[in-house]
């Protein structure tokens, strides 16, 4: 399918409609006469947002001006030797003039190659053992993790998400009515995968089970909290990890706090500015990591221990810990008004994509 270029006048929003809708991991900026002005890729827009730049900025926040080109009727040979040596995975192609004719992704022309560094994941834990007390009395019977949004239980959608991205083990966290999701879930094998258990005799923190793990991952580990719901590419999240070389990755996912009244910026008794109604953006931890193995190795031995105290343990290290902004769908389900929400939302999303 020929990849629809966008109008310089688009907003980065437009770009991630682009994004997901191609499959090929990136946008294409044109003017008015078709000439290529730029690109925009999924870590050109997560740079943007930590940039400070929202979704509804102009496309030119997030666009690579000078990206990589390739003349149109190239040889597939000379194409995919540019995106090996560059390390990307996709590539404009334009007339003689600089207008853009089509994407060339490297899959097209090598179905067998790898860009990027790594394996991938080397496993994926869900922590799964929470009482969800805010949720009762649906989980007085009920394991949070098991209710239902959209028709599926939560930890069932991370699961089925953890395997498309080709993670080859997969461990759940259990304690409060863990009985149930183990009967639901097996050994795995009805859902292409592998799932063992980390079994919380004790209450051991947001953080405390990954002590439990039999061994050392030789590679980095994806861990999720058991009541999130989201779509982000863990692909893409284990790439930003590896390019950032980092001990650690928090996904964070953007908050908005919007001022009811109108803030006054002063300089002693003297009014500057006054801005009626403003609102301000913070980047907040979305409950989902990336772990190095040296992470892991600062953990307390089956001991509780909450995920923040492993953050601080970790920042004590120069530039080991990195963020990554997600802008797919996020949701958390802490409580009945969240979980309403998330059902409605989750219900729409499945009724856009089908």
């Amino acid at each position: 399918m020929k990849i629809q270029p966008l109008k310089y006048s688009a907003r980065i929003t437009d770009a991630v409609r682009v994004i997901e809708a191609g499959r090929r991991g990136i946008a294409v900026v044109v003017d008015d006469d078709g000439l290529l002005c730029g690109t925009v890729t999924d870590g050109d827009i997560r740079r943007a947002i930590l940039a400070g730049n929202g979704l509804d900025s102009a496309i030119e926040r997030a666009m690579n001006k000078a990206p990589l080109t390739a003349p149109f009727g190239s040889t597939p040979k000379h194409i995919a030797d540019l995106l090996l040596q560059q390390a990307l995975e996709a590539i404009p192609l334009v007339d003689s003039a600089g207008k853009f004719v089509d994407i060339v992704h490297l899959r097209d022309i090598q179905p067998e190659a790898v860009t990027g560094g790594g394996e991938g994941f080397a496993a994926a834990v869900i922590m799964a053992g929470g009482e969800g007390k805010r949720l009762q009395p649906l989980t007085d019977n009920l394991p949070k993790p098991l209710i239902e949004v959209g028709g599926m239980p939560m930890i069932e959608r991370q699961v089925r998400d953890i395997v498309r991205a080709g993670v080859p083990q997969i461990y759940i966290s259990v304690n409060y009515l863990g009985h149930m999701i183990e009967d639901h879930f097996g050994d795995g094998s009805g859902f292409d995968t592998c799932i063992g258990y980390l079994h919380e005799k004790k209450k051991m923190g947001t953080a405390g089970a990954l002590s439990l793990l039999p061994e050392l991952p030789k590679a980095p580990i994806l861990v999720m909290n058991g009541d999130v719901l989201t779509s982000p590419s863990f692909k893409n999240l284990f790439q930003y990890h590896h390019e950032q070389q980092s001990i650690m990755t928090i996904a964070a996912t953007e908050y908005q706090i919007e001022i009811p009244y109108g803030v006054l910026e002063t300089d002693g008794a003297c009014v500057k500015k006054i801005s009626e109604k403003p609102s301000q953006g913070f980047l907040c931890n979305a409950g989902i990591y990336v772990l190095s193995p040296k992470a892991l190795n600062l953990m307390p031995r089956k001991v509780p221990c909450d995920m923040p105290d492993l953050v601080d343990a970790v920042l004590k290290m120069p530039n080991a810990v990195s963020v990554f902004p997600i802008h797919e769908y996020w949701a958390d389900v802490g409580n009945p008004h969240d979980l309403e929400r998330a059902e409605q939302e989750i219900r729409q999303l499945e009724k856009n994509d089908g």
